[in-house]
């Protein structure tokens, strides 16, 4: 499937969710997003899922979306153990399974093409798991799996897409440069700070 088709259907079904978006995702959802509520990253590597676990367990009132490589989340498996031991209802975890480290020279993931990581998500505890192989499933999923309750992990297949000339394009507009690295995080930190009277 087509990453950029994917994170246009997101934005679409997309309500007042929290994004975490990191790797080839933390390039391109800005393209796609309409909201400030996403804080898009590249390093450190694999800490997307811990991210959006804390933030998920610090606001239950939120539903948190991470978008996850499959490569990132093989640098930090053991958060899928904490995910479901936490188990919590509003997380969403959608990896978007290249088979390669895009952004370092599409190397090819260990296990690519062998590795089932909705698998790996259920051993390790977590209820609701899919893999998405064609866009069918893809649009079902849209309409009855990503509205389920979580935690709910999505593994989706997607052809390399990252476009490195293309990069400074997307990381300089206004809606890039106010959700990414360090200015995103405390953008969605102000955003979500509770309010005093």
């Amino acid at each position: 499937m087509n990453l950029a088709d994917i994170l246009s259907d997101l934005s679409a079904h997309r309500g007042d969710e929290v994004v975490i978006a990191t790797m080839t995702a933390g390039f391109a959802w800005p393209l796609h997003s309409h909201s400030a509520r996403d804080f898009c990253y590249i390093a450190p590597m694999g800490s997307a899922s811990s991210i959006g676990l804390g933030l998920a367990l610090a606001r239950p009132d939120l539903r948190v979306w991470v978008l996850d490589g499959d490569g990132s989340l093989l640098m930090n498996l053991g958060t899928l153990v904490t995910i479901g031991a936490q188990s919590p209802r509003n997380l969403v975890h959608i990896v978007l399974n290249n088979g390669v480290y895009a952004i370092t020279g599409g190397q090819r993931v260990p296990g690519s093409g062998v590795a089932d990581l909705a698998a790996m998500a259920r051993a390790a505890g977590v209820s609701t798991t899919f893999t998405l192989e064609n866009t069918a499933d893809w649009k079902e999923f849209l309409v009855n799996g990503l509205s389920g309750q979580g935690p709910v992990f999505v593994d989706v297949r997607v052809a390399p897409a990252y476009d490195r000339p293309a990069v400074p394009a997307m990381t300089h507009t206004a809606r890039a440069l106010m959700t990414q690295g360090g200015p995103g995080f405390h953008n969605l930190r102000a955003l979500l700070r509770p309010q005093t009277p």
